[in-house]
């Protein structure tokens, strides 16, 4: 059986597949590895875990990393062939069990957080370097892990959504949607098209305020003052256009199983499509202005480099990859969403270095504006799901949030849950951010960790 799971997992990358995360069952006894297919189709691969083991797919999927050590840390369950299989959630006291060993002359170690000085949650940075220099940096999160998944079993498929939704706010319609799909795929459900296209607007809603808060973050790891101030002021005004579309400012609660009560009548949609359009106007002269900065210029090129043989390696997904040259989108083949022939857009210049990274959203963002004025024709009446099927005691979902494709299963007996699994975009990309901090100089740390700008709460889920 482990030597099948193994082959299976190799013959489907040989063909082309992606990983797209691992997970244990709820009681232990099972392992499941997610692959993704070219055409965006998810398929599972099964290992039982005999005496407390299973066969590790890190040398064939470095992007399995944090994965299999998490299953170990929350299950107990050991990966032959992973070593060493470093604590991930479990924090031991000693540097030495969850680090990497730097030795050699001049080395040290710097150690930033968990606690910051800003507001920000908590995380920590070890970074081992000589002189200025970053040999390796270890990453450690999960300080308030709240057990979201375990706390979601027994409970009904509804009464699960509001688990996944609060794993983090900046992702919540993402990180919602792809709930709702899983557990409509697992009921016999699918999107009708007015369903599909609110939930569609809600993503790109969510996907606009972020990367021009990510582009403002940016500019602050640069000490661009100007450029930070002038893109969160864009990213407010997004904001409270959510208010008024659904709300709440982050679009919490917008997103149903089953259906959508997001009405605009065609007076808010005419308000909306105005304010976006001027947000839009206004965006674009402001990046004019970034990119004619020629001091703000000068700090992004080669800074935080991700070839993309090694983003592919290890499994980046979203802005940071497509920057590195991987043109991998989850909406390009999404389901039950609006986003029709939709084509990933890169900048010309695709370096995998901060400059590359914020230039992917700058371009996406011109992408976002289109779509959100094409959903924003006309009005938006209630909608609800359709029967699509005899459903399943398996749903999954893999939905492109700001920071990447993030994926979600459910596993249901009854209507009730027996396991969900949540990996984010975030998730995916802190070993990528990791990895590309190595070799940079320690101060261009602030600009590396701004130009990824992961979320601390995807991983405290």
């Amino acid at each position: 059986m482990s030597a099948s799971y193994r082959d299976h997992v190799e013959s489907a990358l040989a063909a082309g597949a992606r990983f797209g995360g691992l997970y244990a069952s709820a009681d232990g006894t099972s392992v499941r590895a997610v692959l993704v297919g070219a055409d965006g189709s998810l398929e599972l691969e099964n290992v039982a875990v005999v005496e407390g083991r299973v066969p590790t797919l890190v040398d064939l999927l470095p992007a399995a990393d944090w994965d299999e050590r998490e299953a170990a840390d929350l299950y107990g369950i050991g990966f032959d062939g992973h070593e060493p299989l470093r604590p991930l959630v479990a924090h031991p006291a000693a540097p030495e069990a969850w680090t990497v060993p730097v030795h050699g002359d001049d080395a040290y170690q710097v150690a930033v957080g968990p606690i910051h000085a800003g507001i920000i949650e908590s995380g920590h940075f070890r970074f081992h370097v000589v002189g200025d220099r970053i040999l390796e940096l270890d990453t450690r999160l999960f300080y308030k892990h709240r057990g979201l998944e375990r706390a979601a079993e027994g409970r009904p498929l509804a009464a699960g959504l509001p688990y996944v939704a609060r794993a983090c706010a900046a992702c919540n319609v993402s990180n919602s949607v792809a709930y709702v799909q899983a557990a409509e795929q697992a009921l016999g459900l699918r999107a009708s098209a007015g369903l599909a296209r609110a939930r569609t607007l809600l993503l790109e809603l969510e996907r606009t305020w972020s990367h021009l808060n990510d582009i403002a973050a940016i500019c602050a790891g640069a000490g661009l003052a100007a450029g930070e101030a002038f893109f969160s002021g864009l990213c407010e005004r997004v904001r409270r256009l959510n208010h008024e579309l659904s709300g709440h400012r982050l679009l919490f609660d917008s997103v149903q199983l089953g259906t959508s009560r997001l009405r605009l009548d065609r007076a808010l949609v005419a308000h909306a499509r105005a304010e976006i359009g001027e947000i839009d106007a206004a965006s674009r002269s402001g990046w004019r202005e970034v990119l004619f900065n020629s001091s703000f210029q000068d700090r992004l090129p080669e800074i935080g480099v991700v070839s993309q043989a090694d983003a592919r390696s290890l499994g980046a997904v979203g802005p940071a990859a497509r920057a590195s040259g991987v043109g991998e989108d989850a909406r390009c083949t999404a389901s039950g969403l609006a986003y029709g022939e939709f084509v990933p857009v890169a900048p010309r210049r695709v370096a995998g270095d901060a400059q590359a990274r914020l230039e992917q959203r700058a371009v996406e963002l011109l992408q976002c504006f289109e779509l959100l004025d094409e959903l924003l024709d006309g009005a938006l009446e209630p909608a609800e799901a359709e029967p699509g099927g005899e459903g399943a005691s398996l749903g999954h979902a893999r939905v492109e949030s700001p920071r990447g494709a993030t994926l979600c299963v459910v596993e249901q007996t009854g209507g009730r849950l027996e396991r969900v699994h949540l990996r984010t975009g975030a998730y995916a990309n802190w070993p990528v951010l990791a990895h590309a901090a190595a070799g940079n100089l320690l101060p261009d740390f602030p600009l590396i960790n701004k130009s990824f700008e992961l979320c601390y709460a995807c991983a405290d889920r």
